[in-house]
């Protein structure tokens, strides 16, 4: 329990730190709210200074942070400017689709990058662990969003088997997610790879075997087991880099998620849809992580044990 508080209280300053992030970026860019809301509607100076002490644009900076502090402690992220509807409506009805693609960019990265790296680490410097490295290098070398251009070409453009633009059918989801997972399979492949060999290395492994284990239980009760750790900190870590990475993503495949939302809310400066997507995905992350670090420690007692002791 005490690890647990502690794990808590570390994440609270990271929380706030969000919250200040989210307010300022938005802010500092140049830009009226009042003036993009009201443009092409021959507005007159009244009416856009009118609209501007409605929307709270006219207070100080800090008095605006705390009036936004205050709604997040209410569990108010605001409201649209553009269609005032409630933010955290407008941000959950597009949720699905991005927790659909992060998760299934996240799988294809594991399915990939697990296997690949077992392989390469039990069998070191064959011709099988310079292929699953020739991909590794790859996969950390080519930008998700150029290999997307690529896969979009090749099976949308010239075999047309997938189609290039989101139309709601489980297809659309196979380039997006194979793009955005490639990568990061090759960082599980790399990490993988390293662990396995390092433990085949070690001294309770030789002893294992010379007791007569098999190399299968070798394998998975001895340098998996212990090779899971970090594994398991790296896929926590990269489903946050893959959360971010799905905003971009669903921009260039034009789905419907909190991404592309937040894209079109930066251009017509609808802060408080953009400070609600950056809390939510910043906090999410913050989540995600927390978790992870519960389940290692309690995978490896070690860890709580290194906690206590910091």
């Amino acid at each position: 329990m005490d690890y647990v508080l502690r794990r808590l209280a570390a994440a609270l300053p990271v929380l706030f730190g969000i919250t200040v992030l989210a307010f300022l970026l938005i802010h500092l860019m140049p830009g009226d709210p009042a003036q993009i809301i009201l443009f092409g509607s021959n507005s007159t100076p009244e009416q856009i200074a009118g609209l501007r002490q409605q929307l709270g644009l006219n207070d100080s900076l800090p008095r605006q942070y705390l009036d936004f502090l205050g709604q997040l402690l209410h569990g108010n992220l605001g409201t649209s400017y553009l269609t005032q509807n409630s933010v955290a409506h407008e941000l959950l009805s597009r949720a699905p689709s991005t927790l659909v693609l992060t998760f299934s960019a996240l799988a294809v990265a594991i399915v990939i990058g697990v296997p690949l790296g077992l392989a390469a680490g039990v069998r070191p410097n064959s011709s099988l662990d310079r292929l699953c490295r020739g991909f590794s290098f790859l996969g950390v070398a080519i930008p998700y969003f150029f290999l997307a251009l690529v896969l979009v070409l090749f099976f949308s453009v010239k075999l047309q088997w997938l189609p290039a633009i989101d139309d709601g059918t489980v297809s659309s989801l196979i380039i997006p997610a194979v793009s955005l997972g490639w990568g990061y399979s090759a960082i599980l492949t790399r990490l993988i790879r390293g662990k396995i060999i390092q433990e085949y290395r070690s001294d309770y492994v030789k002893a294992a075997r010379a007791h007569g284990a098999s190399e299968s239980r070798v394998l998975m009760r001895h340098a998996l087991r212990n090779s899971s750790i970090p594994a398991i900190t790296t896929i926590g870590l990269q489903f946050g880099n893959i959360l971010t990475g799905a905003a971009i993503t669903e921009v260039i495949f034009g789905r419907a998620g909190i991404g592309s939302f937040l894209a079109t809310s930066i251009t017509s400066k609808n802060i408080p849809v953009v400070q609600g997507a950056v809390v939510l995905i910043g906090g999410g992350y913050v989540v995600i992580n927390l978790i992870i670090d519960l389940i290692v420690g309690a995978v490896d007692p070690r860890t709580r044990l290194a906690t206590a002791v910091a």
